[in-house]
């Protein structure tokens, strides 16, 4: 093949190609930019922040959104916000097991908003939890299983952000 024939098709697809690439950057970028702020109350309770754990730090590196910690009095909330599909997004009682809780699953149980979430009893030494969680589309969408969401992310055209709620009560 003809050498300049063989570059004249390399930039023909690389000029194809090009608007996608940069697309997705433009995309990214706006998600990272249509974060709105951390909620300042849970089912009618305000939201007190707290820092967050060392443990916790850890999850932060290279995860692709914001993790903060809240008390509203009650019960510790961890809310994660998503700016993308990702599997860095671990389900709670994935997070329990390994720092050496055991985990009984519990029935979905619906919140005060209607909303389904994922539920599960953590045990360790004396400690009892109740822990609960769902995730939550900018659109109002939810889910009750990190899983379901991932799917759901990844073959939607809605790529707006999300928001994850974890949401664990001592029990004793």
């Amino acid at each position: 093949m003809n050498p300049n024939k063989l570059i004249l098709i390399l930039a023909a697809i690389l000029a194809a190609v090009a608007p996608l690439a940069f697309s997705d950057l433009a995309e990214q970028q706006n998600l990272a930019s249509s974060f709105s702020g951390w909620p300042t109350e849970y089912e009618g309770k305000e939201l007190i922040p707290l820092a967050l754990t060392e443990k916790e730090k850890i999850f932060t590196k290279g995860f692709p959104g914001k993790i903060a910690r809240f008390s509203d009095g009650q019960r510790e909330l961890i809310i994660r916000w998503i700016e993308q599909p990702t599997r860095k997004l671990h389900p709670a009682a994935d997070c329990f097991k390994g720092i050496g809780y055991y985990i009984k699953p519990k029935p979905i149980k619906i919140n005060k908003n209607g909303i389904k979430m994922g539920c599960f009893t953590a045990n360790k030494n004396e400690k009892e939890l109740n822990v609960c969680e769902y995730i939550e589309a900018q659109n109002g969408d939810n889910w009750s299983d990190i899983s379901a969401w991932y799917w759901g992310a990844i073959t939607s055209n809605s790529r707006q952000g999300w928001m994850s709620f974890v949401i664990a009560e001592n029990t004793r």
